[in-house]
């Protein structure tokens, strides 16, 4: 019986070239994933002129106004004259064509053809200025368009601020963490190195250890917040989704306040919607004027004029032929407005009254939020001054129970407590800084000044 010695190495050899292709397209994949993300360090100028530049709801914004401006145009075209011209061809076939009429017969052609042709102008000259009346509407509402523009302008900014904002305020938590980290990590040694000298126990080690898990533990929650607003902000500004953005720089400094009663009269003066009620308020006068014009005669002018041939051909000879001019003036008068459009004056009149309890409406509310804004803003500022303070008291702390610790005179629990108490020190004061940046922004968002 003869046994086939099979050799392993061509299958050996296979296997290699296929984990080594294998590794070869990870590699590749690698690179292309790094080469599609892009870092970007940005500042809040760049992110504003992007985020306007490229928003939606702007170009949207801007489609309105557009029609608008058209709205506006065919107002005014209304104003001109109208004019209409025809010309048409009609022939007769007549099968019964004679006709008596007592002792004398009338016998008409078989067949007859005729060319009609019609040109008309008419002209309203006067309507109770209903036309100027509509073009002023309309021109209004092209402000109320603008303004509403200027209204989502601000919204977008304000939108892109507070992305901006809350980015730095997850990086820098970030920041911390990883600082905290690096001061737990030594502290583990440290203490796994008195347990091996037999000056603290197993629990000691284990306490910094669970620290640093929930350390961690918020790390992995920060990551996933910066993902979340790193995406939206992409899309915001309308970069690529793979873009991962830093803050290039922030203006930490806070701001000198002037007294409320300043930042009340500039929200009155600049606030969009405020700036709105009064041009619908015009145009509500506007609606009622036009509405009591329906009581008011019309007056117009007409011209017409009109080519009758009798011939087969279309520019027949003189005399087979007659062109008919007309002009003329029309007075007229709906008379039964006087009954029926009282009702419609008031209801005009009952809209307009509306604008202006809606514009109280929203002067009150935007009283009501630029106090709170202001005093958030104030609020906020506090904090950082008291932040800074428990820092300083926080950080003292730490080095006493740390000197204390080494020394063996205080236990874990306390030096892992003070190391706590610092951290969210310092986590508290970059938070109350980017929330005090952001309240101040949002304190000139309420007055109407964010763009300006």
């Amino acid at each position: 019986m003869t046994t086939n010695n099979i050799s392993p190495k061509p299958l050996f050899s296979s296997a290699l070239k296929a984990a080594a292709r294998f590794a070869l397209l990870m590699l590749a994949t690698l690179a292309a994933t790094t080469a599609f993300a892009q870092d970007r360090a940005i500042t809040l100028d760049e992110a504003l002129k992007l985020g306007i530049q490229n928003s939606k709801v702007l170009k949207l914004s801007q489609s309105r106004i557009d029609q608008a401006v058209s709205q506006y145009e065919q107002a005014k075209d209304r104003a001109l004259p109208t004019g209409k011209a025809s010309f048409g061809y009609n022939r007769a076939q007549i099968p019964a064509n004679n006709l008596k009429l007592g002792e004398e017969n009338l016998t008409l052609p078989t067949s007859a053809n005729a060319w009609l042709g019609t040109l008309s102008l008419n002209q309203t000259i006067w309507a109770g200025g209903k036309l100027r009346y509509a073009q002023k509407s309309t021109e209004l509402l092209t402000q109320v368009a603008r303004l509403d523009a200027e209204n989502d302008k601000d919204q977008i900014a304000y939108a892109v601020i507070s992305a901006y904002y809350n980015l730095y305020k997850v990086l820098q938590s970030k920041k911390v963490v990883d600082q905290n980290l690096a001061t737990i990590d030594a502290q583990i040694k440290q203490a796994q190195r008195f347990f091996d000298q037999g000056l603290v126990t197993k629990n000691d080690v284990l306490r910094f250890q669970l620290q640093r898990s929930n350390i961690q533990l918020n790390g992995i929650d920060l990551e996933n917040n910066r993902k979340i607003i790193n995406y939206n902000m992409n899309i915001l500004l309308g970069l690529p989704e793979t873009t991962e953005l830093n803050i290039a720089q922030i203006d930490n400094s806070t701001r000198d306040v002037a007294p409320l009663a300043n930042y009340l009269d500039t929200a009155m003066a600049n606030r969009p919607e405020l700036r709105q009620a009064d041009v619908r308020a015009k145009v509500a006068d506007y609606n009622v004027k036009s509405i009591q014009a329906n009581l008011s005669p019309s007056l117009s002018a007409s011209g017409s004029a009109y080519y009758v041939g009798i011939s087969g051909n279309p520019i027949p000879k003189s005399g087979n032929f007659i062109t008919p001019i007309s002009l003329g003036l029309t007075l007229g008068w709906d008379f039964g407005a006087l009954w029926t459009n009282k009702n419609k004056v008031k209801q005009a009149k009952l809209e307009r009254e509306e604008v202006t309890i809606n514009k109280s409406i929203d002067s009150d509310n935007i009283r009501n939020e630029v106090n709170q804004n202001y005093q958030n803003y104030k609020t906020a500022v506090d904090k950082i001054n008291l932040l800074q303070t428990s820092i300083n008291q926080a950080q003292e702390n730490n080095r006493i129970l740390e000197n204390k610790y080494r020394s063996n005179i205080s236990s874990s629990i306390d030096r892992a407590d003070a190391q706590t108490l610092l951290y969210q020190a310092e986590i508290n004061l970059e938070l109350a800084k980017a929330d005090a940046g952001l309240a101040y922004y949002t304190l000139l968002k309420s007055t109407g000044k964010l763009n300006k």
